[in-house]
């Protein structure tokens, strides 16, 4: 007879995930979701719309210097989302 152990139901669930082939679109809405989390309440609401599609994150803005600024933290916007997601998820940010 075969002995199976118990196993906990976050790694169980994270196998069907990735059985399923859905780690990817996952990690984009973890991406979206920290967004608030990275740039602060201030920054948040001028963001109307923001959603991850193959590596890249567009964020719809209401604030044209605003966005003007955050394009110019690029870089450091997108090491804070793939540190929080905790993979490499984000490649580039569109400001809209």
């Amino acid at each position: 007879m075969k002995r199976t152990y118990p196993k906990q139901i976050g790694s169980i669930i994270e196998e069907a995930m990735e059985r399923a082939g859905l780690t990817d679109t996952l990690n984009e809405q973890k991406a979206a979701a920290a967004w608030a989390d990275v740039v602060g309440p201030v920054i948040n609401r001028y963001t109307t719309r923001r959603y991850v599609d193959h590596g890249v994150m567009h964020v719809y803005m209401t604030s044209a210097p605003l966005k003007n600024e955050l394009g110019f933290n690029k870089t450091r916007l997108i090491e804070a989302l793939n540190r929080i997601t905790g993979a490499e998820v984000v490649k580039d940010i569109m400001f809209h």
